[in-house]
């Protein structure tokens, strides 16, 4: 992915190092991904689970220093900047496009905890999306999971994870989530995780869109992109993060999609970079 020496947004928190971690307590990636498979599986609290991994007591949260940008000499940091300000360069337009305007998030970077408006964020849940206050939190030790665990390491596939975060701010503003909001709170838990996989393939599809319109504006993808991202969206489906924790899959339990159903709608968005291509809540089949 071509990013060096793009814009960089300034709409980036740097909450690392600001005494938001676990109680001074150290965690490494294996604790992390279990306290994200109990998470994601068993409805678990992943604070609990990494405070009875590290042997500790209940998790302490440090006080919060007010946030700042990240400093200029950290790669890591610029990249996310830089993949940030491109999804404002492309949403931007799309939106005008329409008579609309775009409202940016922010992202947000942490380590251990830090508070948000959903609740206090964990290393272990994953990058995220908060609706209450807009930003998208990640811990830049998730990419070195996706580098241990699932084996993606390419720049893109890392930007695709950013593009997904603000596929959920896209249908926040757009008033798409608060409707799906109040469809899953009048069904069932089966029929609710059925319209948390719409509302996550859509938000994939967005992803694409974004790569889409990026490359036709600047030229951003290179040989092996494309791929590479599908291969982060299919390490990520249900199914195969069931298989892995638990050797069998549950389908009713499903909340972001199987591995072939978001690398499709990915695809689908990055393919023409149409918004109504991306309407998986009219879909006949997923």
């Amino acid at each position: 992915m071509k990013w060096e020496g793009n814009r960089e947004s300034d709409n980036v928190e740097d909450r690392r190092g600001s005494g938001g971690g676990f109680g001074g307590r150290s965690i490494g990636i294996g604790t992390i991904v279990i306290a994200l498979l109990g998470s994601y599986f068993l409805g678990i609290n992943p604070a609990t689970i990494i405070s009875l991994l590290s042997g500790g007591g209940p998790v302490q949260m440090q006080s919060q220093e007010p946030a700042q940008g990240p400093p200029a000499n950290d790669p890591m940091a610029r990249f996310v900047a830089t993949v940030l300000a491109d999804t404002e360069d492309t949403w931007g337009p799309i939106f005008r496009a329409s008579g609309a305007n775009y409202i940016k998030p922010k992202l947000v970077l942490f380590t251990g905890q830090t508070p948000t408006a959903c609740g206090t964020g964990d290393t272990a849940s994953g990058p995220f999306y908060c609706p209450g206050d807009q930003k998208i939190y990640i811990d830049l030790a998730f990419y070195q999971t996706m580098r241990d665990r699932f084996r993606v390491s390419s720049d893109f596939a890392q930007a695709y994870v950013i593009a997904h975060e603000v596929g959920h701010h896209v249908q926040h503003i757009s008033g798409i989530t608060e409707k799906v909001e109040q469809a899953r709170r009048g069904g069932t838990q089966k029929q609710a995780n059925a319209i948390s996989v719409k509302l996550e393939l859509q938000a994939d599809c967005f992803a694409g869109v974004w790569a889409y319109h990026a490359n036709q504006a600047r030229s951003i993808l290179e040989d092996g992109d494309v791929e590479s991202a599908l291969k982060a969206a299919s390490a990520i489906g249900d199914d195969t993060l069931q298989k892995q924790a638990q050797g069998h899959v549950v389908p009713d339990s499903f909340t972001h999609g199987t591995s072939a159903q978001r690398v499709r709608w990915f695809q689908r968005g990055i393919d023409g970079g149409d918004l109504n291509s991306c309407n998986t809540f009219a879909a006949r089949q997923l």
